[in-house]
Parts: structure tokens; C-alpha cells; sequence
């Protein structure tokens, strides 16, 4: 595993993390570290990562279909009606993470997104205003690189920005998450059969205007 990568079975080369389980690897190559611009996405994964914490990302990347269902395809006005009653059956609902403050949570981000959308234009123009910058990247994505970064200013400062809109399970260290899983860094190791995939897809990217 030079430089952190791993060749596959099917003869891929991906980073270390993802040649684990086949779940990873499709994860991997379609979707982590490529760009998003889609509000309900951006707001799945706002979601998905807070329910992530404490678990693995396995975990919540098999339950993700459920998830979808059972928050109405994170459509975000329709999440922010959800009721006391709601909670009460997603938190019989044995296919997702039953935990009653991230279920809560997910409910009051979808009130405090709605807010955010009437305030920015929309949550992917308030979301890229954090890309980083070159000067914040490390100069060459490592194994080592990317097992330090847990978090950096740019996550810090979207993760204050959030929790003072009033949004919750936002931590800097969930926020690095996010960015790294929608394209806002791309933390595919050198080497990685990905990477210059993710890297062309940002050079098509418009930033929300």
C-alpha cells in the first residue's frame, strides 16, 4: 500500500480506507470528494454525518436507504413538519439509527436550513463560501496527510457559523466530514484512481453564485 493506496480485486486503486468492504469502494469511486451543489443533498449529508458520530460510517452508509425513507428523502421542508409523533416512529424504526437527540436534531436543522436558504439563496451558496484555500491543503495528500486532518479552520469556522444559526451535531470534526465527502476538499490520496476524477469534476464545478 504505497502512499496509503490499495489495488483491488477488480484492479481499482483507491485509498487504504476503502478497499475494507465493496459498500466503501462504491462510495469511494461515485461519490466521496465530488463536488455537490444540490440542497438536499448537501442537507442528507448534514444529516448522515451527525448520525454518523460515535459510528462507524459502514454503518450509516447501509442504513442510508433506510434513512432516506424514514426522512422523507431529506426533503427539507418536509423534514422541518415533522411532529412529537414522527420522533415517537422513527424511534421504533429498528432500519435507523434510534437515537432520540440525533433524530431531533435532524428535525431542527431542517427548521434552521429553511432559514438559512431564505437568508443565502440556498444552503450549497452558504456551504462553498468555506472551500479552502490552497494555503490550507497539505502539499501532497498522503496517507499521513489525510489521517491527520480531522479537522481545519475552514471546518472550524463552518461549524461555528451553523451552531450560531442554531443548528446542532455540527462539530468541526463532523464538518470536515462533510466536506471531504462533498467535494468541497478532495482528499483522495495521490495515486488513487479517484483522484484526478474528483479533480477534473471541480475544475467543471461552478460555485454556486
Amino acid at each position: 500500500m504505497p502512499n496509503g493506496v490499495a489495488v483491488g480485486e477488480d484492479g481499482v486503486t483507491r485509498c487504504f480506507w476503502a478497499a475494507k468492504h465493496p459498500d466503501y469502494q462504491t462510495y469511494h469511486d461515485l461519490e466521496w470528494g465530488f463536488p455537490v451543489r444540490d440542497d438536499r443533498r448537501l442537507f442528507e449529508k448534514i444529516c448522515l454525518e451527525g448520525f454518523q458520530a460515535g459510528l462507524s460510517w459502514l454503518t450509516i452508509l447501509r442504513k442510508r436507504e433506510a434513512f432516506r425513507r424514514a426522512f422523507a428523502g431529506f426533503e427539507i421542508a418536509k423534514v422541518a413538519r415533522f411532529d412529537g409523533r414522527r420522533v415517537e416512529r422513527l424511534l421504533a424504526d429498528p432500519r435507523i439509527v434510534r437515537h432520540r437527540g440525533k433524530i431531533e436534531s435532524a428535525i431542527q436543522n431542517a427548521k434552521r436550513a429553511l432559514e438559512l436558504i431564505e437568508q443565502e439563496g440556498s444552503l450549497a451558496r452558504f456551504m462553498w463560501q468555506f472551500e479552502p484555500g490552497p494555503k490550507e491543503r497539505p502539499r501532497r495528500m498522503t496517507r499521513a496527510a489525510i489521517v491527520a486532518l480531522t479537522q481545519t479552520p475552514s471546518s472550524q469556522a463552518l461549524s461555528r457559523e451553523l451552531r450560531r444559526r442554531g443548528f446542532t451535531f455540527v462539530g468541526p470534526t463532523t464538518m470536515y466530514a462533510l466536506m471531504q465527502s462533498v467535494g468541497l476538499v478532495n482528499d483522495h490520496i495521490e495515486g488513487c484512481d479517484a483522484r484526478p476524477r474528483a479533480q477534473a469534476a471541480r475544475a467543471r464545478f461552478r460555485r454556486p453564485a
